[in-house]
């Protein structure tokens, strides 16, 4: 691999890769000259990101996954095995968002994005280290949120998820080490995605809210592609990729936690404030 990131012989599989930051990322390591293999639920979404993906990387290729099937997952690590020889970087990126306070958010609601977010990303992990150790090392990329660093109300859900798959990279990081595998785990704060779209939400309050921080966030995916595909070529084993956050997470970490509370009660009232303004009259 070349100091700016060009390579035609380097492989990665990517969850999720149909659309927002993974079709980002896909998209990013393409033009590098990646071979690039998704994984995705929607089918017809698929067959376009892989259009797009082979005008720079005509080798590149898309398989359906649901990352709730461990057989899913395991039938890409096999096809890569077979076809490609192996995988270079695997990035558990699907993932879903839920909104509600704790005595509103069901447990139905819970498990589902449990399955999705924390187990879909044990199982990348699970499945893909056999192939990874077999062949001498590789990087597997983990998609959490700032959300598992720093916890806003009424998220307890997505923040739990998500700071969990933080949890589970760190561990990785010491786990794998002496196999070769290097671990890196993405927190990235609001950016513009797709992700409200299909969020669950106890009340239209908080799916608005949620939406509007989403919709009018200053950057959007592609600059968040470029940021990880730094980070990994770095080796960086936490990639933030706000520098509000950094600083938001440096604070809790280092701050009395009351008066880290004091502050984080002033901001989300400047936020609260801030959505009322902006939000549309009825």
């Amino acid at each position: 691999m070349t100091s700016n990131g060009m390579t035609s012989s380097r492989r990665i599989f990517i969850t999720g890769g149909a659309s927002g930051l993974g079709r980002a990322l896909a998209e990013r390591y393409a033009r590098a000259g990646w071979r690039v293999c998704i994984g995705d639920l929607d089918v017809q979404r698929c067959a376009e990101t892989l259009a797009a993906l082979r005008q720079h990387s005509p080798q590149s290729h898309a398989l359906a996954c649901n990352v709730t099937r461990e057989e899913d997952l395991q039938a890409a690590a096999d096809w890569l095995k077979q076809q490609w020889g192996g995988v270079d970087v695997v990035v558990n990126n699907a993932g879903v968002a839920q909104m509600g306070g704790i005595g509103d958010a069901t447990l139905a609601d819970w498990q589902w994005i449990v399955d999705i977010n924390l187990l879909g990303v044990v199982r990348g992990c699970k499945v893909f280290t056999p192939l990874l150790r077999e062949q001498g090392g590789g990087q597997l990329v983990n998609i959490a949120s700032m959300a598992g660093l720093v916890y806003m109300p009424h998220a307890g859900a997505y923040n739990a998820t998500k700071a969990a798959v933080v949890a589970l990279s760190e561990t990785l990081q010491l786990e794998l080490e002496a196999d070769r595998i290097g671990v890196s785990v993405v927190c990235p704060a609001f950016f513009r995605t797709a992700l409200a779209q299909n969020m669950r939400a106890s009340n239209p309050q908080l799916e608005s809210m949620t939406k509007r921080l989403v919709e009018r966030a200053r950057i959007g995916p592609d600059e968040i592609a470029q940021l990880i595909f730094d980070g990994v070529a770095h080796g960086d084993t936490h990639i933030l990729t706000h520098p509000e956050a950094r600083r938001a997470w440096r604070l809790k970490r280092y701050l009395p936690y009351r008066w880290y509370l004091v502050m984080m009660r002033r901001q989300l009232a400047k936020v609260e404030a801030r959505m009322q303004r902006k939000a549309p009259s009825t």
